[in-house]
């Protein structure tokens, strides 16, 4: 078990690492890349011109830019609703306003501004880049320091179960009524684990078991005892979705965080946006307008000569409204924050300065496996007692040090646990509701012993069992694989970045795309994801249907299609598969697919893994083997 000081010095020394090598990325990216090629690798848009301006979110200056030239949209880019980004003037390149992205759409782009951006010329052309966050790496550093230092508290006795120093301890909960009366055995035993947890808990998820449904369940059943939960997950994406559930549940959850940084149709649900909405607010804009009249006044230039201190007195006048107005803000904040239950937010969102003393009857983290151990560490201050849920089995924590990564910094706190502690401390859902059974099987038996069981509604569901779509033998059968070796196919790498590319593969997936299609399958039910962002990139340009989604595997974690091609690009003479050897990478993309999965690789290359001769053998064995000589060569 590890040492609570070394433990705690790894996971610095870690952040450093990681801190130095994303600088080392951005600098090495502007270096290389022209403004043309950071946009088309998706860091960046540029020639952009101002469309349209106004405010919300909160109070937050909201600025929509496209392209200067009006007949172009949006290409494809990384800025997506949330990213934090920087505004560049291109005639004033040594100023930056920071802001975070609140909406995409095909021509236009909306940044959401804490102040009024200003810049000098007029009509000027403007360049969104991606941003770091340095805030997240700031709180998870402060939450280390707090862990370690604190005794005689409640995080001070978590920390000794983390770190394996102190059992984890089980209570005998009373056997609770399901809210959720469509819960299966292994979701009921899971909550009914968790209620039982003094200390941790972990809720263990495989793909399309549930998961978040157990989640949502286990915090109801918190609510209805009258106890509180501070919900957490690493993304934002994650937390909506968990959000979004509880709110169809009719739980009472307030959404902390970035307006622009929640979706669209849940921002209601934000703090900043119940504010805004209290009737209790109209006092505060009121102080706030009569302040700005006052400081006006004063500062006017009048031909009669004020009397000594008048000006000084309307100043005073208007910082006293605005105090005023200020404490009624944090007033209604404060009255939010105790009316609501259950809080949501990133793991990284938490304001230590909103949350204050507050301390929560329980801390839920899902996708608990996808986050760095020191972001989890930010919430333990807050909470008696944890519940994780993820599954370590699909992909780690995005790392970008490889050093770091090396020494353990993608391994999370939840993963960890699980090999310390051992399953004593968790449950794993069994029944899954999103694979026809024969592409669930090879990912059941290697990942999670042969345990899953697909529940008999997706069990042998086919694309042909849907409303509009003809039977034959693409639509009739759950799974093909296609076998490139001795085509060559080669891959290719790409001229900006290390990533790699297939030109002929991509070939293939896009006259699959266009059987689905002519079978009568929507754009929205197909997916093509591959583990390469090259690819990935290729395939977008050449794929122009907006609904048809195109994604690294990474991208496409926690998602899932009707149909999903998987292009696994390395093809290669010196039989390299670089991090296709991170078969968690691979899970993720065989079970996104509810009534198809399609593959496309090269075996001579990919087999040199054990894991993917197994593969292949799998797919040989139901009969989903074909040779590209078979395809007619695509």
């Amino acid at each position: 078990m590890p040492n609570t000081q070394s433990h705690f010095d790894r996971l610095r020394r870690w952040l450093a690492l990681e801190a130095e090598a994303e600088a080392e990325k951005t600098l090495r990216d502007l270096q290389r890349l022209s403004p043309a090629a950071a946009e088309a690798a998706g860091h960046s848009l540029i020639q952009l011109a101002l469309r349209d301006e106004g405010s919300g979110l909160g109070g937050r200056i909201l600025l929509t830019f496209g392209k200067r030239n009006q007949t172009l949209s949006l290409p494809w880019t990384r800025l997506r609703v949330g990213a934090p980004v920087l505004l560049t003037e291109n005639d004033n390149n040594n100023e930056n306003w920071r802001g975070v992205v609140s909406d995409l759409r095909r021509d236009s782009i909306q940044v959401a501004f804490p102040n009024w951006p200003e810049w000098e010329t007029d009509h000027p052309t403007f360049r969104l880049d991606y941003a770091s966050d340095d805030l997240t790496r700031q709180r998870q550093l402060q939450a280390l320091e707090r862990a370690q230092a604190v005794t005689d508290t409640r995080l001070a006795e978590l920390r000794e179960v983390l770190l394996g120093t102190r059992p984890a301890d089980f209570k005998s909960a009373p056997p609770f009524t399901p809210l959720n009366s469509n819960l299966n055995e292994s979701q009921r035993d899971a909550v009914q684990f968790a209620l039982g947890a003094a200390d941790l808990a972990i809720i263990h998820g495989p793909p399309g078991t549930g998961k978040t449904t157990t989640v949502v369940e286990f915090i109801r059943q918190i609510v209805a005892r009258g106890e509180t939960v501070l919900a957490c997950a690493p993304s934002n994406p994650a937390v909506d979705n968990l959000l979004e559930k509880l709110v169809a549940s009719g739980a009472n959850a307030l959404r902390l965080g970035h307006p622009a940084r929640v979706s669209a149709a849940l921002r209601e649900h934000t703090l900043d946006e119940r504010v805004k909405a209290h009737p209790d607010l109209r006092l505060a804009e009121k102080f706030i307008r009569e302040a700005r009249a006052l400081r006006l006044q004063a500062s006017k230039h009048t031909r009669a000569r004020p009397e000594p201190g008048a000006r000084q007195a309307l100043r005073r006048e208007a910082k006293q409204l605005i105090a005023e107005a200020r404490q009624i803000e944090d007033q209604l904040v404060e009255r939010l924050l105790n009316a609501s239950p259950i809080l949501c937010a990133t793991l990284t969102g938490l304001d230590r300065e909103l949350l204050g003393s507050r301390v929560f009857d329980w801390c839920v983290i899902d996708e608990a496996s996808q986050s760095v151990e020191p972001s989890a560490w930010i919430p333990l201050p807050y909470a008696r007692r944890i519940v994780l849920a993820g599954d370590h089995c699909q992909l780690p924590p995005t790392v970008i040090s490889i050093e770091a990564a090396a020494q353990g910094f993608s391994l999370s706190l939840m993963e960890r646990l699980m090999r310390d502690l051992g399953p004593s401390h968790a449950r794993q859902l069994t029944t899954q509701y999103r694979m026809h059974q024969d592409i669930m099987a090879f990912a059941s038996q290697e990942f999670y012993a042969g345990s899953l069981v697909a529940h008999p509604s997706v069990s042998a569901h086919r694309l042909c069992d849907l409303s509009g779509v003809i039977a034959d033998e693409l639509t009739e059968t759950p799974v093909l694989y296609v076998d490139t070796a001795g085509a060559n196919y080669d891959e290719e790498q790409a001229d900006d970045s290390e990533s790699r590319f297939n030109s002929a593969e991509a070939d293939w997936v896009i006259r699959q795309v266009e059987k689905l299609r002519a079978a009568g399958l929507g754009p929205a039910a197909i997916a093509v994801i591959t583990p390469y962002a090259a690819q990935a990139r290729l395939l977008r340009e050449r794929l122009a249907e907006p609904e048809l989604e195109v994604d690294t595997v990474d991208g496409f974690q926690g998602r899932e299609k009707e149909a999903v091609i998987v292009s696994l690009v390395r093809s290669n003479r010196d039989n390299e598969i670089g991090f296709l050897s991170d078969v968690r990478r691979i899970n993720v993309a065989l079970t996104r697919a509810r009534r198809k999965l399609m593959v496309i690789g090269d075996s001579a290359t990919i087999t040199v893994h054990p894991f993917y001769q197994r593969l292949v053998n799998y797919f040989e064995a139901i009969g989903a083997y074909r040779s590209i000589w078979e395809e007619g060569n695509g």
